[in-house]
């Protein structure tokens, strides 16, 4: 395996989590409800308030520089599992399942459950979730016709 070391970051670590939010958005423009041209010009606030708004994001570093980043958000129903994203060169390599690994840990120091969604038309994605773990429960009643489809999944140990 990759000598990776993943660590919580808050908002002091705002331009490391502003480098990968950046190169995530550009990797997989589809995959998150964010765009990059939406981030790409925001302040040194935005980036910290993202790092207070959602409390729980950690960082995957390896000496490639940082590789990797998910995050939890607390919602009515537990933590929503948000962000997740893993470099090409580092996909393959058990680092999802780490980082997925450290969000589900923290959800469960809270007592609460971990969900998230995934684009439908991700396979990958939805095969690395439930390799950590997630059971695929569809894509919800009433999603919208002309939204792209996506599944909600939910971390079976919660």
């Amino acid at each position: 395996m990759v000598d990776v070391e993943i660590v919580q970051v808050g908002p002091d670590e705002w331009r490391e989590f502003r480098e990968v939010r950046l190169a995530s958005l550009a990797d997989a423009p589809g995959a998150f409800g964010a765009r990059h041209a939406d981030w790409v010009e925001a302040t040194e606030d935005r980036w910290r308030q993202r790092l207070t708004d959602v409390p729980c994001t950690f960082l995957a570093r390896s000496d490639a520089g940082t590789v990797g980043v998910v995050s939890g958000a607390l919602s009515e129903d537990g933590v929503e599992l948000i962000s997740m994203w893993v470099a090409p060169s580092h996909r393959g390599t058990g680092l999802t399942g780490r980082l997925v690994a450290r969000v589900v840990a923290w959800a469960g120091a809270l007592g609460r459950d971990t969900h998230l969604m995934v684009r439908d038309d991700n396979p990958a994605a939805i095969r690395a979730y439930e390799k950590a773990g997630f059971t695929d429960l569809g894509v919800p009643e009433g999603w919208p016709d002309d939204a792209p489809l996506e599944r909600r999944m939910r971390h079976a140990g919660s």
